[in-house]
């Protein structure tokens, strides 16, 4: 058994039973949406969703739901993970990827009219699912986050290559580009579980792994290999992101304020190399690691049952242990 299974079994363990048949149930969901809407985004639809990854979000919304059987939460789950891949297939059209997990980008196999398309279909029946279940709450908290993700998005796009991007401005951005999403599946996990109290402060909590998760990853585009990250190492150099290991690096060499944009593969090989040797890789994971040991500082403020907590926290560890 590998980490990432090792650590899927632990949550499963702990959030019981009820959360392995939901989360089986938001597998069927999100078949049949893919199928619907002729065979070949179809197709693409299926590919992307059947890519692998471990279903954090759907994972969020159950867990903070406190167990509730309500049938509307494999809807909100639906609608999260739809939101997700729908970002991750337009992200790989932005940055021309020719790999996502491993896989050829829908990008690469059917071109941009069809990545984009593909995207777009996400996108609508995301807000389609969560729709179904009659709450305006859910949509707007769904909606607020699909429009952060937008506005991440463009701040990325907009610091692409610059030398002044600061590490306050790259963390807004990892709010909104990713966290956002963390944050709003813990809120509508509350909200369709009967207890709106609890969507900020699980809210927030969810937020603080986003942050963590977002970190770590621009660390492992950085120290590699492929096979673990299903793309080329040193992605995020090619198109010119800005993340917090280089911002780091930047303060200790400052021959990286100045990076070409017209860098190739080895190109940006070379340059993670040189990123890692100023020790901004280990800076980064630490600061990672104060976000998850802050999500979960956050858990023992809010009235949750033992086990529920327990597989709250695993999700935490688990962003980190990816990483290690």
């Amino acid at each position: 058994m590998n980490t990432t299974q090792a650590q899927l079994g632990a949550v499963l363990a702990a959030g019981g039973p009820e959360l392995a048949r939901l989360l089986e149930l938001t597998e069927t969901r999100l078949a049949e949406v893919a199928e619907r809407h002729g065979a070949e985004l179809g197709r693409h639809a299926t590919a992307t969703l059947s890519a692998g990854g471990k279903r954090l979000r759907p994972m969020l919304v159950f867990l903070c739901a406190n167990g509730d059987r309500d049938e509307r939460l494999v809807a909100a789950a639906t609608a999260v993970e739809l939101l997700h891949m729908a970002t991750l297939v337009h992200d790989d059209v932005l940055d021309s990827a020719p790999l996502r997990r491993g896989r050829p980008t829908v990008f690469a196999e059917g071109g941009r009219l069809a990545a984009t398309t593909t995207g777009d279909l996400l996108f609508s029946r995301a807000f389609a699912e969560l729709a179904s279940t009659g709450s305006a709450e859910a949509v707007g908290r769904l909606s607020e986050a699909s429009s952060a993700l937008a506005r991440g998005e463009l701040m990325q796009r907009g610091d692409a290559w610059r030398p002044d991007v600061t590490q306050e401005r790259y963390l807004e951005r990892c709010r909104f580009k990713t966290a956002s999403l963390f944050a709003a599946s813990c809120r509508l996990g509350a909200l369709f579980g009967g207890r709106p109290a609890m969507a900020d402060p699980l809210g927030s909590f969810g937020e603080a792994v986003g942050l963590a998760f977002q970190m770590l990853d621009d660390v492992l585009d950085v120290s590699g290999p492929a096979e673990r990250t299903g793309k080329p190492r040193g992605t995020d150099l090619l198109d010119g992101t800005v993340t917090l290991p280089l911002i780091l690096a930047r303060a200790r060499d400052p021959a990286l304020l100045d990076l070409d944009p017209g860098l190739t593969p080895e190109q940006a090989e070379a340059l993670c190399g040189r990123i890692a040797a100023t020790g901004s890789l280990e800076a980064a994971r630490a600061e990672a690691l104060e976000h998850v040991a802050r999500a979960k500082q956050s858990l023992g403020r809010i009235d949750l049952p033992p086990q529920r907590r327990e597989a709250l926290e695993l999700v935490a560890d688990g962003v980190v242990e990816r990483y290690a």
